[in-house]
């Protein structure tokens, strides 16, 4: 086999150039016997990390090969999807690769390098580091050329070539010289002569044969270019797939680059597939006058000795004036023991304090929990609220920083859960803030620590189903209607390509050539790599410069600069991220928080409100206490916190939470992990005593009484492995790391038979160890822990709290934070006022940007909706109207002269009915202010000339369903009527929600789809959310019938289901059996069909003129824009 390293790859990390993943070029490299392989994006550095993951992968299966285990490929991380609400993977993108035919010698040597392309020069450089040094520089210099440049760009000129070029290896790509002219040969002769000068030894002349039947002569005219300017020339291959069969697609990524269709490609077309890997036997064919070249590839692949392990990285060590970190955290640490535990902490919680300081001495993890804890100090001094989450709950110094929120008293500490000395990771501290005002963190931590020591992780965006039905449909040349017909087949950015079904469903015929070639096409790309963008709040913070680890680049967002590798690759190369997360419920709590203070006087924190009884408790407390939990007992928890899901709102009645345990069991309980592993109706019927509680002896009661014998944390499999299993604590956490990847990586094995054994040596029943180590093996890689679940289960019950004594204070404030949770405004408003609060509509004269609240006579407080309900209008006209409104305006006139907004503003806010305050009904409102745009009369027919006072214009009232269809268009919702209470004549067969509850057998409703729910743990079943005028009705469909009547369970807005009513307590289920889009029937309500979707505008864009023709749409789509439901898949 002839030796050859292929240094010229392009990876689809060359967005919408390269054909195939980066995992799968490696791959391939392995099965051909290559020496090396060069990862060579275009001026980028983005897709090295997962080739990297990916060798090392092929390693550690060519390994286990030989012991006889059959592995799959190694996983391709763009095509894996995971379930946000299960963390499964997708069944259609797992990402999983066949098993590779590897060749027996060794794995190919992965090259990290980059493809430099300049913007004053036309040869192209690959830029190859030799050592650890040449990469710090070569990330600087893409640093420094995407910096300067618009996000996703990269300016690069020879100047900076020759400033940061030392100890890269430079291979020159001139332009095709056959088709060069002599002054062109010459300028690209002068290029590369300038830059071997400067790096004499380091360049290269790169051979790339074009496979057009002129390669030979081509090949016989770069030696001479090379001998010329005294460079040797090198064979490479101009990678851009791993196998020829990705050609096609290689063609559609072009015609998605240059905006053109496959039928008029015409040159940018690929002659042909020789743009693959290749061995080294078919190079030295190609090359079989130019030996040397073959040679060198080889000989260069054995001077780049860089790896990407040798990256070496340091986090910053936090001391201050002096003070070393781990004495500053110590201190810190016992300062806040005082501040925690006012009449001092007890003797465990102390000796906790110390244990846990230890530890983060000897793995040297100090410097962290100072930068979490300086961030939260920080934002606490700005009055954000922040709280931290997810394992930190574990750490007695993390409550005593301030960090978290949870005593740690209130749960079980598993410290090793938090860090471990054996697993040599850095710790897992999440903090969530005020998602409004997290920007001030961000903008702070770049402030402290500088652009070039800290940057925002990527999050690599990819093509899902959507995005590639509508992309490859419009380059195969598919009519908008046949893609909007496919895309609408499609539930859910994780679905699956369409399959036959529904391209039949969609007018296609499954059997012609071009529609199963776009079928094919679709499939190929789904999880290549689009674009970059940036992670939702992961910093990756450094010592030195994080520039000389990782390109830095401009995101999209002011003032916001990313790294180019994402989470996952910086947990392969084993950076610290530090996550600040925003979180809607805490802006909510906040504003809330603030709105009791101006009109009740009421100050709070989130210390403020307890969820249990303490030594401080009032009777007024105790009682506000109980009154809380009997709301959240009768499932009244529309925009409360974390349970206000469907599955929440009826487990809540069953669960019957009263105190803050109850809560997160709640918040947990409703999760994967419990579910797939079979707790939930073990534990439900244990803690209502339909089943006595198994007593597991005293060592297991201690873990699991709190919970009735049934494990529900991770923290408790943990536990379990701990006291029955005689395992430590740091291999109980290897347990539960190991239950994460057991599927993939085989490790469960030598677990089973560890924990089986060790129950059985302390004395437990065999078939109880079995039965402990399937429920753990069941739930432990998805289980919910029960840190995260206490650090929320607080913010529900300061939630409810809120919505309990002050739903108008709570309803103001929610609507101030969207958007955010499970439902829209108009359900938020419905529920306000079915509690009584009254809620008054848009005003000129009242409204201000935010919702407000206003006192009325009997000492209660209204809800003023606000600008930011109008659609379009934006908040700078709202200060506007605000400060120019001094005592009123009297008409539509006086508000566009005195605030100085656009006439079309005006006619947003008549449509929003905003002038009813001022005697002018919608259609009046409206009429005025289209005056104002009217030209003006020609001089003939002025007041002056012969033109006649023309009489008022008498405008016809409109319907109550008219004034319906309009809130909903200018709103998205109405304080007039609900739909249903219009059309319900039309429905007599309906059942309303209010008499479903008493309903027997079958029944039929009909209802606005406000919420559609695909839970990857339910096996395909959907839940649908129905809203008539009394209530809402929660409807499961089967996978059955989901198949029966698809289109009408993903389209339709207004449907009518018939089925069977199943009843469990409070807890009223309709169980459908057939499903009916009615949507249609929405277009009646203004009794003139409703107003088209063109005459809608999103925030802040101008209306098209009247006299421009509108398409016509189909009814189900116009409800589909005025009632949009939230789906949650």
């Amino acid at each position: 086999m002839t030796p050859y390293a292929e240094l010229c790859v392009t990876s689809n990390f060359t967005f919408l150039t390269g054909a195939s993943h980066p995992e799968e070029l490696v791959t391939r490299a392995a099965e051909l016997g290559l020496t090396a392989i060069a990862i060579t994006d275009r001026n980028s550095v983005a897709g090295v990390v997962r080739a990297f993951s990916a060798l090392k992968e092929l390693a550690r299966q060519r390994d286990e090969a030989r012991t006889g285990t059959v592995q799959d490929g190694p996983e391709i991380r763009s095509r894996k999807v995971t379930d946000h609400s299960s963390r499964q993977s997708v069944p259609h993108f797992t990402g999983e690769t066949a098993a590779p035919v590897l060749p027996d010698r060794p794995l190919p040597k992965l090259i990290p390098g980059a493809r430099l392309v300049l913007a004053d020069s036309p040869v192209e450089w690959l830029a190859l580091p030799t050592d650890l040094p040449a990469w710090s520089r070569l990330t600087r210099l893409l640093s420094l050329g995407k910096r300067r440049a618009a996000k996703g760009e990269c300016l690069l000129s020879r100047a900076d070539l020759l400033d940061w070029g030392q100890g890269l290896i430079l291979i020159a790509l001139p332009p095709d010289m056959m088709e060069a002219d002599s002054p062109q040969e010459a300028a690209v002769r002068s290029d590369i002569a300038r830059v071997a000068g400067a790096f004499p030894g380091q360049c290269h002349v790169g051979a790339v044969p074009h496979y057009d039947g002129r390669d030979q002569p081509r090949l016989d005219r770069l030696s001479a270019l090379a001998r010329s300017v005294t460079l040797p020339m090198v064979a490479v291959g101009n990678v851009l797939m791993h196998r020829a069969a990705r050609r096609p697609l290689a063609d559609v990524l072009t015609c998605l680059r240059i905006g053109c269709t496959i039928d008029n490609i015409g040159r940018n077309r690929l002659t042909n597939a020789e743009n693959r890997l290749k061995s080294g036997a078919e190079m030295a064919r190609l090359f079989h006058r130019h030996p040397d070249a073959i040679r060198r590839s080889v000989e260069i692949a054995g001077a780049c000795t860089f790896r990407l392990d040798d990256l070496r990285y340091q986090y910053p060590d936090e001391a201050l004036d002096g003070e070393p970190a781990q004495a500053r955290l110590e201190r810190l640490a016992r300062d806040g023991l005082r501040w925690r535990y006012p009449a001092g902490a007890t003797a465990r919680i102390i000796a906790r304090v110390e244990q846990e300081l230890a530890l983060i001495r000897e793995v040297d993890y100090a410097p962290y929990f100072l930068t979490v804890h300086d961030i939260v100090a920080f934002a606490r001094s700005e009055g954000i609220l922040c709280q931290g989450r997810g394992s930190a709950a574990n750490s007695v110094v993390c409550y005593v920083l301030g960090i978290t929120e949870v005593p740690p008293e209130s749960i079980t500490l598993i410290f090793e859960r938090f860090i471990s000395k054996e697993r040599g990771e850095p710790p897992d501290i999440d903090v969530d803030f005020e998602h409004e005002r997290r920007e001030e963190v961000i903008q702070w931590i770049y402030k402290r620590y500088g652009r070039d020591r800290a940057g925002l992780t990527a999050t690599v965006i990819h093509f899902r189903s959507r995005a590639a039905i509508r992309e490859v449909g419009k380059v195969m040349g598919l009519s908008q209607d046949v893609i909007a017909r496919l895309s609408g087949q499609i539930w859910g950015w994780s679905s699956s390509a369409p399959g036959q079904d529904q391209v039949r469903d969609a007018g296609l015929d499954t059997a012609d050539r071009r529609m199963a070639l776009t079928a094919r096409l679709i499939a190929e790309i789904i999880g290549f790599p689009r674009h970059l963008s940036q992670h939702v709040g992961g910093f990756v913070i450094t010592q030195g410069r994080l520039d000389e680890l990782c390109p830095i680049e401009n995101a999209a967002m002011e003032d916001r600069t990313v790294i180019s590798w994402d989470k996952d690759d910086i947990d392969a190369l084993g950076l610290l991220k530090v996550d600040v997360l925003g979180l809607g419920m805490l802006t909510c709590i906040r504003k809330a928080f603030g709105l009791l203070q101006d009109h009740r006087g009421i100050g709070m924190d989130l210390a403020t409100l307890k969820p249990d009884p303490d030594r401080a408790d009032t009777p007024e407390g105790a009682s506000q206490r109980a009154q809380v939990y009997d709301m959240l007992c009768r499932a009244d928890a529309i925009g409360v916190f974390q349970v206000e899901s469907r599955a929440q709102l009826n487990f809540l009645p069953r669960m019957r939470p009263e105190n803050l345990y109850d809560l997160v069991c709640e918040v947990a309980i409703v999760r994967p992990g419990p579910i797939q592993g079979g707790m939930v109706t073990p534990f439900i019927r244990r803690r209502r005593k339909l089943e006595p509680v198994e007593d597991l002896g005293p060592a297991m009661m201690e873990v699991l009484g709190r919970t009735y014998g049934v494990p529900l944390f991770q923290e408790q499999a943990m536990q379990i492995a701990v006291v029955a299993a005689g395992f430590t604590p740091s291999e109980a956490d290897q347990l539960r790391r190991s239950l994460a990847t057991f599927k993939r990586m085989g490790t469960i094995g030598s677990f089973r038979e560890r924990f089986i054994s060790g129950m059985l040596a302390n004395g437990y029943d065999p078939d109880f160890a079995t039965r402990c180590f399937a429920q753990i093996e069941g739930f432990g890689s998805y289980g919910f822990p029960e840190s995260h679940a206490a650090s929320f289960a607080r913010l529900v019950y300061i939630s409810a709290w809120l919505k309990c004594h002050h739903p108008a204070v709570f309803t103001c404030a929610l609507l101030n934070s969207q958007p955010m949770g499970f439902y829209a405004p108009a359900q938020l408003v419905r529920d306000a006022r079915e509690h009584g609060v009254e809620v008054r509509p848009v005003s000129v004269s009242h409204s201000v940007w935010d919702c407000t609240l206003e006192p009325r006579a009997d000492g209660a407080l209204a809800l003023r909706l606000g600008f930011r309900q109008v659609k379009g209008l934006g908040k700078e006209d709202a200060e506007w109207i605000k400060l120019s409104r001094g005592n009123g305006y009297p008409d539509v006139e006086s508000l566009w002269r005195r605030a100085g907004i656009a006439p079309e503003v005006l006619e947003w806010l008549a449509e929003a009915d905003a002038f009813a305050c001022l005697g002018l009904s919608r259609r009046e409102a409206l009429w005025a202010a289209k005056a104002l745009r009217a030209p003006g009369p020609l001089p003939l027919f002025g007041p002056d000339g012969e033109g006649v006072v023309e009489p008022a214009v008498i405008l016809p009232a409109m319907t109550l369903g008219q004034e319906v269809i309009e809130d909903y268009v200018s709103l998205r919702l109405s304080l007039r009527a609900h739909p249903l209470a219009l059309l319900r004549p039309r429905l007599p067969e309906s059942l309303t929600h209010d008499r479903l509850a008493t309903a027997r057998g079958r029944a039929t409703v009909t209802g606005l789809v406000i919420t559609r729910q695909r839970p990857g743990t339910a096996s395909g079943v959907v839940f649908l959310t129905l809203e008539d005028e009394t209530g809402v009705v929660n409807v499961v469909v089967w996978k059955r019938i989901y198949g029966m009547f698809r289109k009408a369970v993903i389209a339709g807005r207004l449907v009518r289901v018939r089925g069977r009513i199943q009843r469990e307590g409070a807890v009223t289920h309709l169980i459908a059996e057939e499903i009916e889009d009615v949507s249609p029937l929405l277009a009646t309500l203004g009794g003139g069909g409703m107003p088209r979707p063109g005459d809608e505008r999103n925030d802040g864009t101008k209306r098209p003129d009247a006299g421009h023709a509108r398409p016509a749409r189909h009814p189900r789509e116009q409800a589909r824009r005025l009632f949009p439901s939230r789906d949650f898949h």
